[in-house]
Formats: structure tokens, sequence, C-alpha cells
């Protein structure tokens, strides 16, 4: 039985990701543009890989709404890099609570709808 509340609940939480990812992006350009790099090539090397990494997130969003699968397990491989992250920014003194919390909490619920999701996709109905 496919349950779109789940699906959208998911997609809004990877849409919100992507989101933060190109705002972190822009902010990190502005930095660039204010010459704030040790390294230009290394600068501008992670912000389109941080862009690219909002792309999928914006794209498997996109598909988790439609209940395409492949979307679903890429959106959980990158709720479990973001929960994977937020536990190891406690071993950083002083701990960035902010960050951590900003990160980790995002990714569990994410986490979490994303599992539902795809069990009510696999569901049943008992006949």
């Amino acid at each position: 039985m496919r349950s779109p509340r789940l699906a959208l609940a998911a997609a809004a939480v990877l849409a919100a990701e992507g989101a933060a990812l190109t705002v972190f992006a822009l902010i990190e350009l502005l930095g660039l543009g204010a010459g704030d790099a040790a390294s230009l090539p290394t600068a501008l090397a992670l912000i389109v890989l941080t862009l690219i990494g909002a792309a999928a997130l914006f794209a498997f969003a996109i598909g988790t709404r439609s209940g395409r699968s492949w979307a679903r397990s890429g959106g959980l491989v990158f709720q479990v890099l973001a929960v994977a992250l937020a536990l190891a920014s406690l071993t950083v003194q002083p701990i960035s609570w902010p960050f951590t919390v900003g990160v980790g909490l995002p990714g569990a619920l994410g986490f979490v709808l994303l599992l539902a999701t795809t069990r009510a996709e696999n569901e049943r109905p008992a006949a």
C-alpha cells in the first residue's frame, strides 16, 4: 500500500537537506570571492562537489515523492552519512552543538521516514 504522506515527508526532508547544502555552497562561494581560500583549486572542487551532493538530494526528493526505490536507497545512504558526520563531530573539541544537532536530527528523521516509506510501499494488502 502506497503512503503518499510518508513519501511527501521523506521528500521534504531530502529537499530541505539539498537546500541547506546549496546555501552552504553559496556561502563558501562568497567566502572564495572575499579571498578566504588557502587553495583556489581545492576550494572550487569542494564547492562543486557540494553542489553535486545538493543536486543528488533534490533528485532523491523528487524520486522519493514519485515512489522510486532508487531514490529511497540513495536518500538512505545520505542519511547514514549525515548521522555518521554528526556523531564524528562529537569528537572535535569544543563540540559544535548547533552543527551536530543540525546535521544529526534531520539525518535521523530522514532515515526513519525513508524506512517507513519503503515498508509502506512494500506492504501487500491481506487477501
